[in-house]
């Protein structure tokens, strides 16, 4: 008799967690780290892991919590899309309470972790983060501009900026140049999927750019944004951050984005707008995972 209520409860933590888009939040706190192993000369020391590991846990919940209260205010937007039809708040499975309840949960636990147990920098950087994403991003951005994207995309190259002052309590002109390469990087990665998903945004109402400017337009801007991208990635090297380790992981990465993104102007199908958008992803996760590995390089 108690196989039933075990499930119903197995299944609202499920969409619970769905709601925090683990996949998202796990690139942010990848990214956090990275600005925290580079703001640490040398091998950590054991306290170093710790703190690691607490300002992780505290970007994780508010992060979530930022994904948590994204999917209530757009609930209306995603049951309209074939992407995101399937969340719990856009099938009804959970009410505006629960996904609101539950965003103010996250949001306040990561809060406190990072105000007692990391310093209170990185706590309202994290928090000015979530307001930039989930309010001015959401509800003031999103539906307005077609240029949402970029400015939004401040927000989502935060999280380097976390990790640097969660390991030293400043934020140093390293993590700002960690910064401006995801923020540079967001819009052809985003714009590369709102291409072949441009029937989704046109359904929702959203003034995407392919909506509003069109496909060769949005082409454009994306082989654009790649070669300023590419421009960017060599900083960490200029700046002596970094040596010719990820200095040839940058160029060879840079220069892959870019020849998707000539070939996507050149000539466009919806299955290469497909591979780049999921080049983009491979092109940031290798990029970080290079300037980890050369931190630790002899």
């Amino acid at each position: 008799m108690s196989a039933e209520p075990n499930a119903s409860f197995q299944s609202l933590v499920r969409q619970f967690y769905v709601l925090t888009k683990p996949r998202v939040v796990q690139l942010i706190v990848f990214c956090a780290l990275i600005g925290m192993v580079l703001a640490v000369p040398g091998w950590p020391h054991l306290q170093d892991v710790w703190l690691a590991a607490r300002a992780c846990l505290g970007i994780w919940l508010v992060a979530g919590a930022a994904a948590a209260f994204n999917c209530l205010v757009e609930k209306g937007i995603d049951a309209k899309m074939k992407r995101t039809a399937w969340r719990p708040t856009a099938k009804g499975e959970l009410s505006d309470w629960q996904a609101l309840g539950f965003s103010i949960l996250l949001c306040t636990l990561g809060s406190v972790v990072l105000y007692v147990w990391v310093n209170p920098l990185t706590m309202w950087l994290t928090f000015a983060t979530f307001v930039g994403y989930a309010v001015v991003y959401t509800v003031i951005l999103k539906p307005l501009t077609p240029q949402n994207i970029v400015i939004g995309g401040a927000s989502g190259a935060m999280p380097p900026v976390l990790g640097w002052a969660a390991m030293t309590g400043q934020v140093g002109p390293e993590a700002l140049i960690l910064f401006l390469i995801i923020f540079l990087w967001t819009p052809p990665h985003f714009w590369a999927l709102a291409l072949y998903r441009v029937e989704d945004y046109r359904k929702s109402g959203l003034p995407m750019l392919p909506v509003t400017h069109g496909n060769e337009f949005t082409r454009l801007q994306v082989l654009l944004y790649t070669l300023v991208l590419f421009a960017a990635c060599l900083m960490p090297f200029a700046y002596g951050m970094s040596s010719w380790f990820y200095l040839v992981a940058a160029v060879v990465l840079s220069a892959g984005f870019i020849v998707y993104a000539f070939r996507l102007w050149r000539s466009y199908s919806d299955a290469l707008a497909r591979r780049t958008f999921r080049f983009s992803l491979i092109h940031l996760s290798l990029l970080f995972a290079a300037l980890l590995i050369d931190h630790y390089l002899p």
